[in-house]
């Protein structure tokens, strides 16, 4: 019993525990918040999850919903699909927007409005029937009045900008303000015309300016009387127009300014006649660079309003009718110069057709320019230049820095961004964040300028996206190309600010050419020879082309501008530019002897036939033409005879800037032991493309900058007499339109080859004086040498038991005459004689 009595007790117990656990847990449920309920065990958790069932008609439910979701989806793809096909529709016409990328596309928003435009034109336009036509026409009539007729055109501008620029819409809240403003203005203004009609007379009011015209005027006109109102509307119009725009009004004053101008004025230089420019040396201030006829100056876009950066709208301008083309000009005649007041067109000009008459009854004309194709087509603003204006004013907020982008001018390859600086900030703070500026815009090519040569701001250089190719063609159809007729002036390419850059070759007067392999030298050596062609007839230039690597140049080969078939011997090269100092100096001693300093004042007397040879000589004086030489790789001749190039590229360099003579050095290796101290001082004229390094660049510009150059014609031309670099990318002409050139001017003359350049000029006296006493020790250092087939200086300083020094001057000498190649370093020397020819080089060095 008292056992039945304690299980019974003990089951009165846990069932009175489990209901309070029970009722305890229902009150926890409903009072408690559920963060705060006891958590449970693993080990219950795990032993009740069995116990609970899916249920079956959730699942039910989510199948339907499911199939109402595909169905859903599937019309909004389609509506994408149409949304995206009219934007890629939109942004076909003239290709002003194709490289948006998808994620800040707008072509949603712009197919409402599209839609939206339609049904409002069908009912303004097309007088929509039915009940739906007759409510819309109320509807919006009621708002807009009678300028309802426009609603349909601003929805269709709208939809146009939206597809064609959607980073536009970014700008919303300043566009849209500046749209509530115009309507505001104008409709109250016509609520004003119609008489002031009063909402009680709805039909009248549809009439007039609607209920926007109503509450703009009727505000105005009750505090203040009508004819305080008009004015104060115009005034809201017009700045609405002003804020629309994004421009400050100085701006355009200064554009209506100039294109008036261009209509009314004239160019006072026309009024006046051209004075004969004299040739010569002595200008003042002369540069090699071709300048524009009349320069004007130009203020950068303003992209910074307080905090929000406004991006420019373009002013067209109108520009001015090419000038008919003009015939080939004698040097020394003056030359008319025309006003340029927009960069020239992408279109060739009309041919010169006129014949050139050279020595003795020869007929010559010049190549058509429009043998050379046109260019890329010129780009002032992209989409990608905007962003790149967004991200560096981030940066430069983000560090705290007083300053903001005040304009951009686009290149060809890149783009400079102007940085205006606040008070008192250090020009290092923005230079120090080149890093950060190269992370943000995804660019570890940019360059700093500090600052901008003629202004006061910081120049940050980035590469364009989208490159633009400049043609030769293009450059030399350019106003500055024929305002200046000189023979010598040639087309380099395009500067930062897309404006054309030439240079006279006869004013540089020498120049130095290095770039890494693949970097545009080449492309600048055709560009080169090219625009001589394309200019100068064979008697006012002369063309001295050596080409060591055989494959570079010999497309120019049988043009009549040659003064010898192209040489390719890096031995011969020697030899030609000992015949160029011969021929140098013999023009010297007509100058001296006819009391001339400059051979273009010679060649001017001459012509004129001031110039009289001594009685009794035979001689018939002609003028000099411009004699150009062109290296295009002078380490090779370096390696094989480097005394013998440098004593005279030295000699040349120094003194025949006077004679007409002129040299062009490229180079792929800019090396010290390439281009010595005494090259790099006797030519003042650097062209660096992209180098490998910043050493390089200091070879050849004296100062860093090439290493960080794109490559691809992407150069520093620093001419004689600059402070800085400009940046130019070259311009690019093609194998076809070299062959078409080549085939035209070698078509009308055959080359004339002078036969005094093959000459040995004083080889004999140099053999004695090189071998000297010493021609028994020679013999025996090239019979071991052959004969054992080593060229080596130590074995010669054991075997004939001589020092250093003078086992290295035997080994030069063998060198000089053909038996070893060049020096290797540590290497020994090639052997170019066999142990079988032997006896007839030692024959040739007794005979010498």
């Amino acid at each position: 019993m008292a056992s039945r009595g304690t299980s019974s007790s003990a089951r009165n117990t846990s069932t009175t525990t489990r209901a309070k656990t029970a009722s305890g847990a229902a009150r926890s449920t409903t009072k408690k918040p559920a963060s705060k309920a006891p958590a449970r065990s693993s080990t219950a958790a795990t032993k009740r999850a069995p116990a609970r069932k899916p249920a079956a008609k959730p699942a039910a439910k989510s199948s339907g919903t499911g199939f109402g979701t595909a169905i859903l989806r599937g019309l909004l793809a389609g509506l994408r699909g149409i949304a995206g096909g009219v934007g890629w529709v939109a942004r076909s016409f003239g290709g002003a927007a194709k490289d948006v990328d998808p994620r800040v596309r707008r072509d949603g928003w712009g197919l409402l409005l599209l839609i939206l435009g339609i049904v409002v034109a069908a009912r303004f336009w097309f007088a929509l029937p039915g009940p739906v036509g007759e409510g819309l026409g109320i509807a919006i009539g009621t708002v807009f009045g009678s300028l309802s007729v426009v609603v349909p055109a601003v929805l269709f501008y709208g939809a146009w900008r939206v597809l064609r620029h959607p980073r536009d819409v970014e700008a919303a809240p300043r566009t849209g303000l500046g749209w509530l403003l115009i309507t505001f203005g104008v409709l109250g203004l016509v609520h004003i015309n119609a008489g002031l009609p009063e909402p009680s007379d709805m039909p009248a009011v549809r009439e007039a300016g609607g209920v926007i015209g109503f509450v703009a005027s009727s505000i105005l006109t009750d505090l203040l009387t009508v004819w305080v109102s008009v004015p104060l509307l115009v005034i809201v119009t017009l700045f609405g127009i002003l804020v629309v725009i994004g421009r400050p009004l100085h701006e355009i004053a200064a554009g209506a300014k100039r294109v008036l101008g261009s209509l009314v004025e004239r160019d006072p230089e026309e009024e006046q006649p051209q004075k004969k420019l004299k040739l010569g040396v002595d200008v003042p201030y002369d540069t090699p660079l071709i300048e524009d006829p009349v320069e004007e100056d130009e203020e950068p876009y303003d992209y910074a309003a307080d905090d929000d950066y406004l991006l420019p709208a373009a002013i067209a301008v109108e520009p001015e009718p090419e000038p008919e083309p003009e015939p080939r000009r004698v040097p020394g005649r003056p030359k008319d110069e025309a006003r340029e007041l927009a960069p020239p067109p992408h279109t060739a000009p009309p041919a010169a057709a006129e014949q050139l008459q050279l020595s003795g009854d020869i007929a010559y004309m010049l190549p058509d320019d429009r043998a050379l194709a046109p260019g890329s087509k010129p780009k002032t603003r992209t989409e990608a230049s905007d962003k790149v204006v967004r991200q560096l004013a981030a940066v430069l907020t983000e560090f705290e820095i007083d300053a903001r982008v005040t304009g951009y001018t686009r290149g060809p390859t890149v783009t400079r961004y102007e940085v205006e600086l606040g008070s008192a900030i250090k020009v290092s703070k923005v230079t120090g964040l080149a890093d950060n500026i190269a992370y943000a815009v995804g660019s570890n090519e940019i360059r700093i300028l500090t600052p901008i040569p003629g202004k006061s701001a910081i120049g940050i250089e980035i590469p364009n996206l989208d490159k633009e190719v400049v043609s030769l063609g293009d450059v030399l159809r350019s106003t500055k190309a024929k305002n200046d007729h000189h023979p010598m002036t040639v087309g380099l390419g395009k500067d930062v600010e897309g404006g054309f850059v030439l240079a006279n070759m006869a004013k540089m007067p020498h120049l130095l050419v290095a770039g890494a392999t693949g970097s545009g030298k080449s492309s600048f050596i055709n560009s080169l020879i090219t625009s001589i062609m394309m200019r100068a007839t064979p008697d006012e230039v002369r063309l001295l082309l050596v080409d060591p690597k055989r494959v570079e140049l010999n497309q120019y080969e049988g043009i009549p501008h040659l003064v010898t078939p192209i040489i390719t011997s890096p031995k011969k090269a020697a030899e030609a530019l000992a015949w160029v100092v011969r021929e140098m100096d013999l023009r010297y001693d007509d100058l001296a002897a006819f009391g001339f300093r400059h051979v273009d004042d010679f060649n001017k007397a001459v012509r004129a036939g001031q110039v009289k040879v001594p009685e009794g000589s035979e001689r018939v004086l002609a003028p000099y033409p411009y004699l150009l030489v062109v290296v295009d790789e002078l380490a090779d001749l370096m390696m094989v005879a480097p005394r013998d190039v440098e004593e005279s590229v030295v000699r040349i360099t120094q003194l025949a800037r006077a004679a007409g003579i002129h040299l062009v050095l490229a180079t792929q290796r800019p090396s010290t032991d390439v281009v010595t101290g005494l090259i790099k001082a006797n030519v003042p004229s650097r062209l660096a493309f992209a180098t490998s390094s910043m050493t390089d660049s200091r070879v050849i510009l004296d100062q860093p900058g090439a290493e960080k150059l794109v490559g691809r014609g992407d150069g520093l031309f620093l001419p004689m007499g600059a402070g800085k670099p400009v940046r130019v990318q070259g311009a690019w002409v093609n194998e076809s339109e070299i062959r078409d050139v080549v085939a035209f001017v070698s078509g009308q003359l055959q080359p004339e080859y002078r036969e005094d350049i093959a000459a040995p000029g004083g080889g004999e006296k140099k053999v004695v004086d090189d071998i000297g006493d010493d021609l028994e020790l020679v013999l025996d250092a090239c019979r071991l040498v052959v004969e054992l087939q080593l060229g080596s200086t130590s074995m010669l300083q054991r075997k004939l038991r001589v020092g250093f020094a003078k086992a290295g001057r035997l080994m030069d000498i063998l060198e000089s005459r053909g038996v070893v190649g060049p020096s290797e370093g540590s290497k020994a020397r090639e052997v170019l004689v066999k142990p079988d020819d032997l006896d007839e080089v030692l024959a040739n060095l007794a005979a010498a």
